[in-house]
């Protein structure tokens, strides 16, 4: 499977797909993932955890012409994953509600974010505690039909931004500015080098009715595939 320098590929799934596949997919975990997804108290929640996890040793695989039992992964100071060899390729991974989304790139850091849409709670009052002034300020402009997609824009592609950053919340949400809107997702501005902003390419992607996503790449990329997974391997 072909991954060009300037490209980024982002897979999703809805995890109702593979219901009667879990044990089948369980066959990709190393020993250490079998015995974490145990712990899980829910059984929708230990197959959405087998079934990330399967999925990226799978994609991995193909990327990475090996075998998915072979993979492995380390984990940065902040929890950041990243693969145990050398390789050019990265990833990262998100999921929410029923649906899982992985993205690949070369040579670049990469993060991205994926969020079922809720309208359920106070978005400005979420936005004021969280978001750069200037986020509020677009968000205040929203229109009322778009506001919640708008915060989920903005929530995204900040989420991402940090996974991409590998830093946690080691620097505060609102210490940098997105876009909100629906065409351009850019990275308006970041408090800590005025210059920063040109070295990202940042994506706004709607995987399903009622979910949003995000990616943040810390390169120039001239396109993002998306791909539904069918769990072929």
């Amino acid at each position: 499977m072909e991954l060009l320098e300037n490209e980024v590929h982002v897979w999703y799934f809805n995890v109702d797909k593979f219901s009667n596949e879990i044990e089948f997919h369980k066959n990709f975990l190393s020993i250490e993932e079998k015995s974490k997804s145990k712990k899980f108290k829910f059984e929708k929640d230990r197959a959405l955890n087998i079934l990330a996890r399967s999925s990226l040793r799978i994609l991995s695989s193909l990327y990475l012409d090996t075998s998915a039992n072979a993979i492995e992964f380390k984990y940065g100071t902040y929890g950041k994953p990243d693969y145990n060899f050398k390789t050019n390729l990265k990833f990262n991974v998100s999921h929410s509600g029923k649906f899982v989304v992985l993205a690949f790139v070369k040579n670049s850091e990469i993060g991205v974010d994926v969020e079922k849409v809720k309208t359920d709670f106070d978005v400005l009052d979420i936005a004021e505690n969280f978001f750069s002034d200037s986020e509020i300020e677009m968000l205040h402009k929203a229109k009322l039909d778009d506001l919640y997609k708008a915060f989920y824009r903005c929530w995204t592609r900040k989420e991402s931004f940090i996974k991409a950053k590998g830093s946690g919340l080691s620097f505060p949400l609102a210490s940098f500015t997105v876009s909100l809107n629906y065409k351009e997702a850019e990275l308006l501005k970041t408090e800590w080098n005025p210059s920063e902003k040109e070295e990202w390419s940042l994506y706004s992607f709607e995987p399903a009715f009622g979910y949003i996503g995000a990616l943040s790449v810390g390169a120039n990329i001239s396109k993002a595939i998306y791909r539904n997974w069918s769990g072929t391997i």
